[in-house]
């Protein structure tokens, strides 16, 4: 053997060894012929003791191949190199994969002569990505799962992800049918520019971002709802490359303000109602003893004039404005009486119809069309019914003032259910409240009528009795056209369930 073989022989066994991988050679039949350094020291092995073994009784110590995957015979047929990915189980338990690699090398007659075949250890890559679909997984569940409504968009507006919160919120059956709008279909006309030239202004929220903007988004079927947006550009390598909104619904956290601040306005009413109550009930006793002395010898007086004595005249607008004077302490007193209700099991429409019965100037109502929108069946209440009678007496009467005697007058009864409310509605065709007026008409004192011509009290005692039978009312609606107070008391079984639970 020539010195130039030899050394082309050990040139190419250096090459073979300075291979990072652990490799093998052997034959189409299996046999090993030879393997690199790295091979032997990964294995813990010789070439001595795998020459002329077969691959699988090396790596399986078995007679017989039992990867039935092994892709030997497509190297063979093909004359190309295949890999196969191969997962290991050591006696500790411990599992580890590995790619194997063959590659032909192909004899003077173009057949396989020698197959190369190499063992890489992927098991880190395969950890990583094991991990990373893990991560992926988590975090679309978070996603999906997430009760807060998320949209992400690219650049150009197009919607890229939906969860299904957002669906929800938006209105989208699907997410296919949420891809196929566009982030300017989410918003009133022009919401969307603006949001998006706040998004760039880096003096608002900083770079890309935006924080608890309250703005109005638009559903599929076109209703508006509240909202409070959070948002932020995504960027990579500096580039713009998606858009992410956040959406809180504030449709329920505005419901519970709204009726926090009415409860606080209750509050306010009734403790001022209250205090009010006290220093009319004073003032209503320290008049009424005078009053009372003056009337007598006003009387007496009267009764002493000749029929044709100039003075009569004279006493009798004393005694007019006396009784007037007994009127307005009359009301006084009665607005600040603390009475404890008398109640009694009663149907609502039989209480309307008994007021207008006891309504005591008929007149009043002569030219006025009655119009009774009553619930078919009945609605029981648990109320004072001369209480809820003096209400409906005192609406209907300054529905007849505001109608200047003439006009329709509409009674509506009905269930809220939802609620659990009785509900009735007193609407008049009159001259309508001032909007200005409309926070101060269940105030003591407070009238729009000339001088002389009310107290003032008869809306605040309204309100005084109706909430005495753990009730509400107020000014449903008002414009030059008319008027509509809304009454409501608690169903008869809705009080009997808090009744049972208490």
């Amino acid at each position: 053997m020539n010195e130039k073989f030899l050394r082309e022989i050990d040139w190419r066994m250096k090459v073979f060894d300075s291979l990072s991988y652990p490799t093998l050679v052997i034959t189409p039949h299996k046999i090993i012929v030879s393997g690199n350094q790295v091979f032997f020291d990964k294995f813990k092995t010789t070439l001595d003791d795998i020459v002329g073994k077969t691959c699988h009784e090396v790596f399986y110590n078995a007679r017989q191949c039992p990867n039935k995957q092994c892709p030997l015979p497509t190297v063979m047929a093909q004359r190309k190199g295949q890999s196969m990915l191969h997962t290991v189980t050591t006696k500790s338990g411990r599992k580890f994969w590995e790619d194997r690699v063959f590659s032909p090398i192909l004899g003077d007659d173009g057949k396989v002569a020698y197959i190369l075949e190499s063992v890489r250890d992927v098991t880190r890559v395969k950890n990583l990505e094991t991990a990373l679909k893990e991560t992926e997984a988590f975090l679309e569940k978070i996603f999906t799962g997430s009760p807060i409504a998320i949209v992400v968009s690219d650049r150009y507006g197009n919607i890229l992800l939906m969860n299904p919160a957002a669906q929800e919120l938006f209105g989208y059956s699907s997410w296919e049918a949420a891809t196929n709008a566009s982030v300017a279909d989410l918003y009133p006309e022009g919401m969307a520019a603006e949001i998006r030239e706040q998004l760039k202004d880096e003096t608002i929220g900083g770079k890309g971002k935006l924080h608890n903007m309250n703005t109005t988004i638009l559903k599929s079927d076109g209703e508006e709802i509240p909202v409070e947006i959070t948002a932020s550009i995504i960027y990579e390598d500096g580039a713009e490359i998606a858009v992410v909104g956040i959406y809180t619904d504030l449709r329920e956290k505005q419901a519970v303000e709204k009726k926090l601040k009415e409860t606080r306005a209750r509050l306010a009413q009734a403790e001022k109602m209250a205090s009010i109550g006290k220093l009319a009930a004073v003032i209503a006793h320290e008049i009424n003893n005078p009053l009372t002395g003056i009337l007598f010898y006003a009387e007496m007086k009267q009764t002493e004039l000749a029929a044709d004595d100039p003075e009569r005249g004279e006493v009798a607008a004393v005694i007019e404005d006396v009784n007037r004077c007994r009127d307005i302490v009359k009301n006084l007193l009665a607005y600040s009486r603390q009475s404890n209700p008398t109640k009694e099991i009663v149907q609502l429409s039989e209480v309307v119809d008994q007021s207008l019965a006891l309504i005591r100037d008929p007149k009043a109502l002569m030219n006025i069309e009655i119009i009774k929108e009553i619930y078919a069946d009945k609605i029981l209440v648990h109320v004072d019914r001369n209480q809820i009678c003096r209400v409906i007496i005192n609406l209907v009467m300054n529905a007849v003032s505001a109608m200047e005697n003439a006009g329709t007058l509409t009674f509506r009864t009905y269930r809220d259910t939802a609620r659990q409310q009785a509900v009735m509605e007193i609407e008049d065709s009159g001259c309508g409240i001032p909007k200005e007026h409309l926070p101060r008409i269940f105030d003591p004192f407070f009238t729009t009528k000339k001088l002389g011509e009310g107290t003032g009290l008869g809306l605040s005692t309204v309100y005084g009795l109706i909430r005495e039978n753990k009730g509400s009312i107020d000014v449903k609606q008002t414009s030059e056209n008319g008027t509509t107070f809304r009454m409501e008391l608690p169903l008869l079984h809705s009080i009997e369930s808090a009744e049972q639970e208490s």
